[in-house]
């Protein structure tokens, strides 16, 4: 085999138009080869994300501080590591634990842990939080909410209806994305880790109150 692979591209690059033909093989592999590692890539690599619980949108910004200013430096806040005693923080305290449930495997191959989380914080506005989270990490993952109970995949998704809240984050680690505001708590029963590229449910997470 590897002496007959020898000789077809010894004839292509010793003539004119197999020359041509190898340019041509080449390029066209190269799209593929970029498409197969964009796909193949993430299931070897985990995005680690650890975000501290929202405060309120309405939290006051000093005077003297720009926006822009006032964002710089809750981004640098937030990465800081700080061992405090509480096992809850004031803002966790001050919000209303709406719906709660635990992530659980799409199939055998993709995987999910941790929990997922709905919280009314004290400027009424609510947020989903992912705690302890990890799942199988591949090619656009995006969070989904929907009124199923416990949907096992797109044909579920699709019959009960959806709300795309955001591209996930991070397959590993603690996350928040804000609900939008004509979006009823009380219409959401499941959160769903959904593969855009396969239409493939990685895992959901049935929500109860």
């Amino acid at each position: 085999m590897i002496q007959l692979i020898r000789r077809i591209l010894s004839w292509l690059w010793t003539t004119r138009n197999g020359r041509i033909t190898l340019a041509g093989m080449i390029a066209a592999a190269i799209p593929l080869l970029l498409l197969a590692g964009w796909l193949i890539r993430p299931l070897f690599v985990d995005t680690v994300v650890d975000e501290a619980f929202p405060l309120g949108a309405d939290a006051t910004i000093p005077e003297q501080l720009t926006d822009d200013e006032a964002r710089v430096m809750m981004s640098a806040a937030s990465k800081l590591e700080i061992e405090v005693e509480e096992s809850m923080t004031e803002a966790m305290s001050a919000a209303a634990h709406l719906k709660t449930g635990a992530f659980v495997d799409g199939d055998a191959f993709h995987k999910g842990q941790g929990s997922a989380a709905i919280y009314q914080l004290e400027d009424g506005s609510h947020v989903l939080r992912f705690e302890d989270f990890r799942v199988t990490n591949g090619p656009a993952l995006f969070v989904l909410v929907s009124p199923h109970p416990d949907p096992r995949g797109r044909g579920d998704i699709a019959a009960a209806g959806y709300t795309e809240l955001a591209r996930l984050k991070g397959n590993v680690g603690n996350q928040n994305y804000i609900l939008p505001d004509d979006l009823d708590p009380d219409d959401i029963n499941s959160v769903i880790i959904y593969c855009k590229p396969f239409r493939v449910v990685f895992s959901t997470a049935p929500l109860t109150p």
